[in-house]
């Protein structure tokens, strides 16, 4: 008997997931991640979340969900970095397919706690779970309502927990705390963050990496691709609290939960209704795909390297290695040899 995991983003959120899993339950089984295939324009060219037949080679698991091992592949032209976590991460990792719309998202979301036996707790790295719609800095609210709204109509008790208030760039620590108030967070020890680091080593994951860092004791300020955040004593923390607290601050999820659109794409339409973005509307406006020269760190003398990053980090005590490859015309998939140049085995890298 275990709990289902729910990464409630995608993208890199299974890896701060499997963080919460190892702080929140003490199990001898590898937890059990559900999670989207949302990956980043850079990793796959085909946008919004991937189904199964994206993928050949997944496996069956909980309650029949299609299940991601080092043998998978993504179908050209889409690119997904899960295959890569399956090898990696001391995890089951289980794919949610949105495609079928709400409804079946629930089913099957349901179909998979049910087979574990246990509570859904979703987790959320950054905490825009906790949208009201109009914060500034808001760019991807669909999937996080779309995984709220879901669970809640599977009827199964599930807690949402929000790790790294502010982490992901979309709203402020001091906006997210004063919307848990009462809360008394864990603090994951740094056991559980090093469970995730041999993955962490390639992926380009920043709100996941930056979580990890501050579990280590990182503090300051680091520079990320589309934000800048501040590690402060707050940002290790993992928050908790019950599903319908979550739903009634998100109006995205109320919505879903009001209108029980039929197909992925209405409910994308509602989303953008009400916070003006879309949320399959591809990154690539907003995320330029970069096409690296050849050859990768090869050209690449480490002291020019680390001026040229002090100097496009502009006084950040930190860059996320995702920042570092982009500043220096890399591929994501240079993440690891980057790392080796600048001799660093951390979550980020240190400037100072």
């Amino acid at each position: 008997m275990t709990d289902l995991y729910v990464a409630a983003g995608g993208g890199g959120d299974p890896l701060g997931t499997l963080i919460a899993a190892r702080t929140v339950t003490v199990a001898p089984d590898p937890p059990l991640i559900a999670t989207y295939a949302w990956e980043r324009p850079e990793i796959s060219d085909t946008p919004g979340p991937l189904g199964e037949r994206h993928f050949t080679g997944l496996a069956r698991g909980a309650g029949g969900a299609p299940a991601f091992t080092p043998g998978t592949r993504a179908r050209r032209p889409a690119g997904s970095t899960l295959p890569g976590l399956a090898a990696d991460l001391p995890a089951r990792l289980l794919l949610l397919d949105p495609a079928g719309g709400l409804t079946a998202l629930a089913g099957r979301i349901g179909a998979m706690a049910e087979a574990a036996g246990g509570r859904i707790r979703i987790v959320d790295i950054g905490g825009d779970i906790l949208t009201h719609g109009d914060e500034p800095g808001l760019c991807s609210p669909f999937g996080d309502a779309l995984t709220l709204a879901a669970c809640h109509l599977t009827g199964i008790p599930t807690t949402v927990y929000v790790a790294g208030p502010g982490l992901d760039g979309e709203i402020d620590e001091r906006t997210l705390l004063a919307r848990l108030p009462g809360c008394h967070p864990l603090t994951p020890g740094p056991a559980a963050a090093s469970a995730a680091a041999r993955a962490l080593a390639w992926h380009p994951s920043e709100a996941s990496a930056l979580w990890a860092a501050a579990v280590h004791g990182a503090r300051g300020t680091v520079r990320a691709v589309n934000h800048t955040a501040e590690l402060t004593g707050v940002s290790p923390k993992l928050y908790h609290l019950p599903l319908d607290e979550a739903v009634a601050h998100n109006p995205v999820a109320r919505a879903l939960l009001a209108e029980r659109p039929e197909t992925l794409e209405e409910a994308a339409d509602l989303s953008h209704r009400l916070t003006g973005i879309h949320g399959l509307a591809s990154e690539q406006a907003r995320t330029p795909r970069q096409v690296p020269p050849a050859g990768g760190t090869a050209f690449l003398d480490r002291d020019v390297a680390l001026k040229a990053l002090r100097e496009a980090a502009a006084g950040a005590e930190h860059v996320t290695f995702r920042y570092a490859a982009r500043s220096l015309g890399l591929a994501w998939t240079d993440i690891p040899a980057l790392r080796e140049l600048l001799g660093s085995d951390t979550p980020l890298f240190r400037l100072t």
